[in-house]
């Protein structure tokens, strides 16, 4: 069984991604150990955003010491992509202890962007609510895919 931690700044305000959100919870439930850890977002004017991003930044390295490095995703545009079975080839390996990380509005500060590995699940930008969704189906079909079901085709 997995055990697959995602940390995000901020709650799910709309329903239906918290609906969303919560259906693909409840399908991975037979299969994965699932944490979500909501971070409180820093507030910001247009005059400390990069103090803001720092900030942010040092609450995600202070959380993430509990984990070994390899096992730490960033989710970035720019970062490493996969298709669906790569993803769950390479990155949901059987048994292994992950942590996905959804930055803040305004991004990763450097000090993380330069610590982790990242990943993209688009080079399109998704709002942080969106990308929260995205990356739950996108490893509910990752377990399929390695349970050999029939979600994937």
């Amino acid at each position: 069984m997995n055990e697959i931690i995602i940390i995000a700044f901020g709650k799910l305000k709309e329903k239906f991604w918290q609906e969303a959100s919560l259906e693909y919870l409840k399908r991975l439930k037979p299969y994965s150990k699932i944490k979500i850890i909501e971070l409180k977002p820093i507030s910001f004017t247009s005059s400390s955003k990069e103090s803001a991003k720092k900030e942010e930044g040092e609450k995600i390295l202070d959380y993430l010491i509990k984990f070994n490095k390899e096992e730490i995703y960033l989710l970035t545009e720019k970062g490493q992509s996969f298709d669906s079975v790569n993803f769950s080839q390479k990155v949901l390996l059987e048994g292994q202890r992950v942590c996905f990380v959804i930055g803040g509005a305004l991004g990763f500060s450097p000090s993380v962007l330069n610590s982790y590995q990242q990943i993209s699940l688009s080079p399109l930008t998704f709002t942080h609510e969106m990308a929260r969704v995205i990356l739950l189906e996108q490893i509910y079909r990752g377990i399929s895919l390695s349970k050999g079901k029939t979600y994937h085709y």
